[in-house]
């Protein structure tokens, strides 16, 4: 990304995912999202004097998954540090988190923008616990006089997975979150449930003179949770940075706070460096020791991941821009692919669950995780499509219903008489009537206005409310009119 002719944009990203657990990295507290107050908590989590760690197996085990998903190495000998600062929100003064010896190194993503695919480097992934809350009395740190703090988030486990600085554009870095996102989602590692905070984006961004290779001062932007808002913190950053470079003054190394109202970035502290948090291994947890065996034992658990995905779908037909919509959330990829069990038509299929259906569900604000519709009842639609007992057009209606009554089709088309008129004999009297009430759009027919049949179907099918089978009536009426 080119800033105003004179500099490059550099980005590294930290992406913190909460895994998936039931329980706390130390402790057996729940990792339930909400619940009131300070109610999730024990004297582990809350780092009282004498209360020792516990590590839980299943948050190994996810780290693993994800590193294997995201092409890294596994570490075969790895620990567990104390990362060392004050802040209201972490009771003990201190991170249980990895530093020199994490569990996953070089991996890394492939991306694509603007038909250009890019590798995006992976530094590492590592392990840590999460703190704790702090509540605002405003809607940010920045306009608030007074804070409490909820540590019912503080322990849960998080993956936090640290790329390089490759990207140069907002787009790379959208494409490389987005991705990475999806990876997450796929392998069930997180719910990736950004609006509860069970990812959060960590924005590093530094400007250098177009054509020098040595990297800027860069500056941190935390906790954020949105594509969005990652798109206009850079979109900020980048442009108050130019504008200091070009006044000739140093952009400050720095950590800062993302303001979402203003859609401005504000200092939060000075940005620490790695001996700012006098690191030391945690002595209450020994060293993590994974032998192969562990590893290939979780490789062979790993799902079919999106990219996998999108090309056994395009092998059925589908074309490259059906299949990354359809595999861009897991939910409907794994609705789709249900639905295909039932009707062996791909192309069919994508075109309902991308258009009518999506659509019911976007109008509703719902999730395809709770549609009332289910995969089945789709394809039972299409099927009496398929047979001609439903044109497309009363179908699409019969689908709004189905989403309304959590009906099946056939109940609807069985109760409000909705079957497809596909028997030739009614067909030709209402034929006949609507030839002889029309007789100038037969002249023009006849004159080789072809245009002139689009009416005449068109008042036989209001004449049989939209169920007369319409190529039947083509082919019947062209007959006629020979």
């Amino acid at each position: 990304m080119v800033v105003a002719d004179k500099y490059e944009m550099v980005c590294g990203l930290e992406v913190h995912a909460e895994l998936q657990t039931k329980t706390k990295i130390f402790c057996g507290c729940t990792t339930e999202f909400g619940g009131e107050q300070n109610t999730h908590v024990c004297p582990v989590c809350l780092g009282m004097p004498g209360a020792l760690p516990v590590l839980n197996r299943e948050v190994v085990n996810y780290a693993i998954r994800a590193g294997l998903a995201l092409d890294c190495e596994i570490a075969e000998f790895s620990k567990f540090d104390r990362k060392n600062y004050f802040y209201p929100d972490l009771s003990k003064n201190y991170q249980t988190s990895q530093f020199d010896l994490p569990i996953c190194l070089k991996g890394g993503l492939e991306i694509e923008v603007d038909g250009e695919r890019k590798w995006i480097g992976i530094t590492r992934a590592h392990m840590e616990e999460d703190a704790g809350k702090l509540v605002h009395s405003g809607e940010t740190i920045s306009t608030s006089n007074e804070s409490s703090v909820d540590y019912n988030r503080a322990g849960v486990p998080l993956l936090e997975i640290v790329s390089e600085p490759d990207m140069r554009s907002i787009p790379e870095a959208l494409a490389y979150l987005e991705k990475l996102v999806q990876i997450l989602e796929y392998t069930e590692v997180s719910d990736c449930r950004l609006e509860q905070g069970s990812v959060r984006f960590d924005v590093n961004v530094s400007l250098r003179p177009l054509g020098t290779k040595t990297l800027g001062t860069r500056t941190e932007t935390k906790n954020l949770n949105s594509f969005s808002s990652v798109r206009r913190c850079m979109e900020y950053e980048v442009a108050r940075q130019a504008r200091t470079l070009n006044a000739g003054e140093k952009v400050v190394q720095e950590t800062r706070t993302w303001d979402e109202g203003q859609g401005i970035t504000l200092t939060l502290r000075s940005k620490e460096e790695a001996h700012d948090y006098r690191y030391f291994p945690e002595p209450d947890l020994p060293p993590l020791v994974i032998d192969r065996d562990w590893v290939e034992r979780i490789r062979k658990t790993l799902p079919e991941l999106p990219a996998a995905r999108r090309t056994r779908l395009q092998a059925l037909g589908l074309s490259a821009y059906d299949a990354t919509v359809i595999t861009q959330v897991k939910a409907m990829a794994d609705f789709f692919d249900k639905a295909l069990t039932y009707y062996g038509d791909a192309k069919t299929l994508a075109n309902w669950v991308m258009g009518d259906v999506t659509r019911l569900l976007n109008t509703n604000q719902c999730s395809v995780l709770d549609s009332p519709i289910s995969a089945k009842q789709l394809t039972e639609l299409l099927e009496l499509i398929s047979k001609g007992t439903l044109s497309g057009k009363i179908a699409k209606s019969v689908l709004e219903e189905m989403y309304s009554t959590g009906k099946d089709a056939g109940t609807i088309v069985k109760g409000k008489g909705l079957a497809q008129i596909s028997d030739e004999g009614a067909l030709l009297g209402i034929i006949d009537d609507v030839i002889s009430a029309n007789p100038q759009s037969v002249e023009d027919y006849r004159a080789g206005k072809d245009k002139a049949i689009g009416f005449l179907v068109g008042q036989i099918m209001k004449a049989t409310k939209g169920q007369a089978n319409p190529g039947l009536v083509n082919q019947l009426l062209k007959e006629k009119l020979a």
